[in-house]
């Protein structure tokens, strides 16, 4: 790879790095060619980018991004696989069920930035299949605001609809 591909592979990685905002590290070396063609597959289904990435070029586009990713530079050493995705958990999800189906070790995750925060080592990876996505915290926020609104309108329609009735059920909510 010539000086002037790899400027190019930089400016790629940092426009990637710069237009997502849940990113994973992980290693998938090991896995056979079956295994890697069934993560692929699975990564594809849940809408997650998948690629392997030359540790070197990735520190570059690290340096050259605008994010600060913490520690996740020191964790690029090895084989390194790069997952972005839309959704902050659905990565872990995904590695989680693949080890579980696959009986396998591997993906190892290495680190995640998620919106701006950083998490490293393979030990959080059910911290970040517990992070509720964007949609999740909506639905329950919209649940939320519901209920109450739910309970009154119910209660007045037991209360019979006439007046003192009505009356009855609003002093008592």
């Amino acid at each position: 790879m010539t000086k002037e591909e790899k400027l190019v592979v930089i400016e790629e990685l940092t426009a990637q790095l710069a237009d997502n905002t849940n990113i994973y590290l992980t290693d998938i070396s090991g896995l056979n060619a079956e295994a890697t063609s069934d993560l692929r597959r699975a990564c594809f289904k849940e809408n997650i980018k998948l690629a392997v990435i030359k540790n070197t070029l990735l520190a570059k586009a690290m340096e050259a991004s605008e994010k600060d990713f913490g520690e996740l530079p020191e964790v690029l050493k090895g084989n390194t696989s790069l997952m972005l995705s839309e959704t902050g958990n659905a990565p872990a999800k995904l590695i989680k069920e693949f080890r579980k189906k696959k009986k396998a070790e591997k993906p190892i995750l290495k680190g995640a930035f998620i919106e701006t925060a950083v998490f490293v080592g393979d030990d959080q990876l059910d911290a970040l299949v517990n992070i509720k996505s964007r949609e999740e915290l909506i639905g329950e926020i919209i649940g939320l605001l519901q209920s109450p609104a739910k309970n009154v309108v119910s209660a007045l329609q037991s209360g019979g609809g006439k007046l003192a009735g009505i009356l009855k059920t609003l002093s008592e909510r």
